[in-house]
């Protein structure tokens, strides 16, 4: 094996050639999910022994024993593909098959498609087809977001989402931590934004040790963590445990008592921001940090005679877009002072008059969302696709065929411009979901969207194709533990067992 570690935004290219010299005659798999850029697979088909069985280096890889990530993913993919085995050697042995990948990336991945390749007939024995293919991403970004705002999510739930995101070659876990009903998040610097934004500080916070938990286990899978800290809306959490942050609503002249979005007008507000992303930044080290800023009411700015103040003072008039605008341009600086690059919803580019110095855009409004992305694209800043992902609704799984249908790169554009769309996101947004339904609310429809993000469109366009190798993946998933809903009649070979 040949891995050479890069950036978490390379391509992740990866060559699986699987050139197994055994023996074997049964019924073979459907096929790999998300299906790869270039698959060829003969009829001789042969048998694997677990116990003749090794993963190892190569004598020219760049990376040996040693390398945390792979050693990790070689136990934990001799467990997948032998589930029924249990065998903590994996020495070197002759070469069988060979896994030539560009990144330690890339060779996770590989060890993904090839723990596919591989199945059991009736009386257990294990097989695996001759197999040749070439590999790679077709998008760089494909998330999953969860939020932890709106119903508390155990971190062990946090973990098997990681785990069938791996499964199904997602690459990025969006955290979107905090919100207006709850501030799960424990600050070192601010402790009373948990002990009085969470729904209980003890028992739904997320403490340092559990935030690097999650890290790890992400990282040890090829998936990077992107937290969101979203404002100046969606704050009321903030606001308990964070004096005059918030904005004091009037009525009539006088305070109403309630309270509005960030507070943009006080100098005290940037001071606050720029400790607490200090610290987020130093808890989670990826090089991207999601900044919100969606769905922002102005109702309690207009309300507020000191906010109007200073809109005047400003030059802003009435123009409270501007105001907003003013606020995400001084936190999207803060973050900036800390190398992070950031990412905010498409409200954010909407009312923005100085596009220039936004990075990522993140496309999540219904309607015609093409549109969205083809002024974002032409305007030269990158593009993230959330819009046709929404998944926390309940719905018939047979609607699949809606999340797989989806034609990112569909506008009239230059081949620069769709360049700039750089992938797209699952969105599994709270009201209605917590640890009881997450799983099968999640899966498999979220893999329809992994493979139209990963896979060669032209090559992936057929429904009446997909269906089959879907059915066969999502058993799979029931088989690691994963509680995937079913997608019709029928059944697995190996059933759902609570493990």
């Amino acid at each position: 094996m040949s891995a050479v570690s890069s950036g978490r935004y390379s391509r992740q290219n990866f060559i699986l050639l699987l050139l197994i010299i055994l023996q074997l005659d049964l019924h073979t798999v459907e096929g790999v999910w998300p299906l790869p850029q270039d698959f060829t697979r003969s009829t001789e088909r042969y048998p694997l022994n677990p116990q003749a069985f090794h993963f190892g280096y190569g004598k020219q890889s760049v990376v040996q024993q040693g390398c945390s990530v792979l050693d990790a993913a070689f136990k934990r993919y001799f467990s997948l593909i032998f589930p029924d085995y249990t065998s903590d050697n994996l020495s070197v042995s002759e070469k069988k098959a060979f896994l030539n990948a560009e990144t330690v990336w890339g060779a996770v991945k590989g060890l993904e498609t090839f723990s596919q390749l591989v199945y059991q007939d009736d009386f257990g024995s294990y097989f695996v087809n001759k197999t040749v293919m070439e590999d790679f991403p077709r998008f760089q970004f494909r998330g999953i977001l969860l939020d932890t705002s709106r119903h508390y999510l155990p971190v062990q739930t946090i973990l098997k989402t990681l785990d069938a995101m791996a499964y199904n070659k997602f690459n990025v876990f969006h955290w979107h931590i905090v919100d207006d009903p709850s501030f799960p998040y424990q600050s070192r610097t601010f402790p009373s934004l948990s002990s009085k934004g969470a729904f209980h500080p003890m028992t739904h916070i997320y403490t340092q040790s559990d935030v690097r938990r999650v890290i790890s286990y992400a990282r040890l899978r090829g998936i990077r963590v992107l937290p969101e800290f979203d404002s100046p809306g969606h704050t009321d959490s903030w606001g308990k445990g964070q004096s005059d942050l918030l904005t004091p609503c009037f009525r009539r002249g006088t305070p109403s008592g309630s309270f509005g979005p960030v507070n943009p007008a006080l100098p005290s507000t940037y001071q606050f921001m720029a400790r607490l992303f200090k610290e987020v930044s130093s808890v989670f080290p990826d090089s991207y940090i999601h900044l919100g800023g969606d769905e922002v009411d102005f109702s309690c700015w207009k309300s507020n005679p000191y906010v109007r103040t200073f809109m005047h003072k400003m030059g802003f008039g009435v123009d409270f877009k501007k105001l907003q605008a003013f606020y995400m341009e001084n936190i999207m600086n803060i973050t900036s002072a800390l190398n992070k690059t950031s990412i905010v919803w498409q409200d954010v580019f909407d009312y923005h008059e100085r596009r220039s110095s936004l990075s990522v855009v993140e496309v999540w409004r219904q309607g015609c969302y093409l549109c969205e992305v083809r002024k974002v694209a032409k305007a030269g800043i990158r593009v993230i696709l959330a819009s046709p992902w929404y998944l926390d609704q309940p719905g018939p799984t047979r609607n699949w065929a809606h999340y797989y249908t989806v034609w990112p790169l569909a506008f009239k554009g230059t081949e620069e411009q769709k360049k700039l769309v750089i992938g797209g996101e699952v969105c599994m947004w709270g009201e209605y979901v917590d640890a009881t339904n997450l799983t099968p609310r999640l899966w498999p429809r979220a893999s329809a969207a992994a493979e139209r993000l990963w896979s060669d469109e032209k090559q992936t366009s057929s429904l009446d194709k997909a269906f089959p190798r879907l059915q066969d993946f999502r058993c799979k998933l029931v088989r690691r533990g994963i509680q995937a809903e079913p997608l019709y009649i029928g059944h697995c070979k190996h059933e759902y067992q609570d493990v």
